[in-house]
């Protein structure tokens, strides 16, 4: 997989963020990749996923296989 050039990329955030919006997960898409950066250091870069990846870990989250015990 190539890398996408996000700096053109529109990143979302969840609307269940709170304090102020400065700390939390923002994701965005690009050419069939998905970008994922934490959004109190959005200039240190972000970890670049295959959509196919995204659609996996984002289900993972949603059953709880990544919760810390």
């Amino acid at each position: 997989m190539s890398v996408p050039d996000m700096a053109q990329a529109v990143w979302r955030r969840s609307r269940r963020s709170t304090g102020g919006g400065n700390n939390c997960v923002e994701v965005a898409s690009v050419a069939g990749a998905v970008g994922v950066r934490d959004s109190k250091a959005p200039t240190i870069g972000a970890v670049i996923m295959s959509a196919g990846a995204w659609r996996d870990l984002a289900a993972g989250v949603k059953t709880g296989r990544y919760d810390l015990r």
